[in-house]
């Protein structure tokens, strides 16, 4: 009886010990455990725009396993590479394929065919590392192979030039989804920065979403307007997802999300990728962010055709006013007002990497995701709360998607 209680004991102060030693896992820890484990899928990457931009699509121009490295001297740092993914526990990303919301119809479907297909050759350059995902299937079994997950999204509807045919194409290409605008209101819906012209989605807008639903192509609210959200909802069969925006109760700015959306998502079933844009997140920094383009603009009217003064003037303006310091812990804020108006099931990551000008400072580039998870840990968010913010909503949006569309066509036959 006595070996018993002996053998009872001791079991119970291993038992003690390791749950000791869990809780005294610091949030770093706590962050890397959980982010190897559910390595973040992320909403919203610009570097096929880049990409394009600085080298017309040339993959040879650029190694993309260290953009540090190759990218030539004096040159503008990407935030992006395969190391830094790596570094950053990223295990799937939506490469976002971008063009100018100006463009004539025709140019912008040329345009944005040409970004998908610098995914493609992302994808077939880099195999060891990158694996092409249209499916939430195919992101899991890119994790089991030791890849990232490579997903592709088209940032605004104009890139179909009206046509639903040429959304089907773009399905077909591997798009898996489409922001239904950018910073221009198109035809058929409108943007949160740009005057409305059928106050929400016009009748082909609803189509649009119409097809998408059946596609099985994810609805990004992301950019569009307030009416147009709930347009949005209010139509689509499957959960919407807002591929890069933050809370507006918050930080009020037009691209982040109003509270009552917020409130409808636990009954769509969608989710807010929160973006990392400082003048998203901080007050601070979207009125100095609002003040440097004043700026910029009084400088082109006192210095007209002399950019060397214009960009002496800014120099001393900057350096009058700094930018206000913005980091993960106003990214958390954001996190935080979402979880609480509408749920931790709706919450996931969208940095917009590579498609902006300022970074938090802490979160200066595609590495730094296990800094945010810390941040959140410290504020008592769970391993499965984390691990469903790194991945495990968004993955269940895609299914959601997948299944919705399987029952759409089902049900026509």
């Amino acid at each position: 009886m006595k070996s018993i209680t002996i053998v009872r004991s001791l079991t119970l102060a291993v038992a003690l010990l390791g749950a000791s030693s869990v809780q005294a896992q610091s949030p770093e820890q706590v962050a890397q455990e959980v982010l190897t484990a559910h390595p973040v899928i992320d909403g919203h990457n610009d570097a096929p725009e880049q990409i394009a931009e600085r080298f017309d699509g040339d993959l040879s121009q650029v190694d993309f396993r260290n953009t540090l490295q190759s990218l030539g001297h004096g040159s503008k740092v990407m935030h992006t590479d395969i190391a830094r993914l790596r570094q950053g526990k990223v295990g799937g990303q939506f490469w976002s394929v971008w063009i100018d919301p100006e463009l004539p119809q025709f140019e912008a479907v040329h345009k944005v065919i040409e970004q998908i297909d610098i995914v493609h050759q992302l994808v077939a350059q880099y195999p060891e590392d990158l694996q092409l995902a249209l499916t939430a299937d195919d992101v899991e079994a890119a994790q089991k192979q030791g890849r990232i997950a490579s997903l592709i999204g088209m940032e605004g509807g104009h890139s179909i030039g009206n046509s639903l045919a040429v959304l089907r194409q773009t399905y077909a290409l591997g798009a898996r989804y489409m922001t239904l605008t950018h910073w221009k209101t198109l035809d058929w819906a409108d943007s949160a920065t740009d005057a409305p012209k059928s106050d929400g989605l016009s009748e082909f807008g609803v189509s649009v979403v119409e097809e998408m639903n059946r596609l099985g192509m994810m609805v990004d609210i992301s950019h569009v307007s307030e009416a147009a959200m709930n347009d949005a909802l209010d139509v689509t069969r499957a959960p919407v997802i807002f591929s890069h925006s933050s809370a507006d109760g918050v930080t009020r700015h037009p691209r982040n999300v109003p509270d009552a959306v917020l409130k409808r998502l636990p009954a769509n079933g969608g989710l807010v990728m929160v973006t990392f844009v400082p003048s998203y997140v901080s007050a601070a920094s979207r009125d100095w962010d609002a003040g440097q383009k004043a700026e910029t603009a009084r400088a082109a009217a006192l210095y007209p055709g002399d950019e060397a003064a214009r960009a002496a003037h800014l120099d001393d303006w900057n350096e009058a006013n700094p930018m206000p310091p913005v980091t993960a812990r106003d990214i958390a804020d954001h996190i935080d007002h979402i979880r609480d108006a509408a749920g931790i099931d709706h919450i996931g990551l969208g940095g917009d990497y590579d498609g902006i000008r300022f970074t938090p400072d802490d979160l200066f580039d595609v590495s730094t995701y296990p800094v945010l998870f810390a941040e959140l840990a410290k504020r008592g968010y769970s391993a499965a709360d984390l691990a469903k913010i790194a991945r495990g909503n968004i993955l269940r949006v895609m299914r959601d998607t997948e299944s919705t569309a399987a029952s759409m066509a089902t049900s026509k036959k």
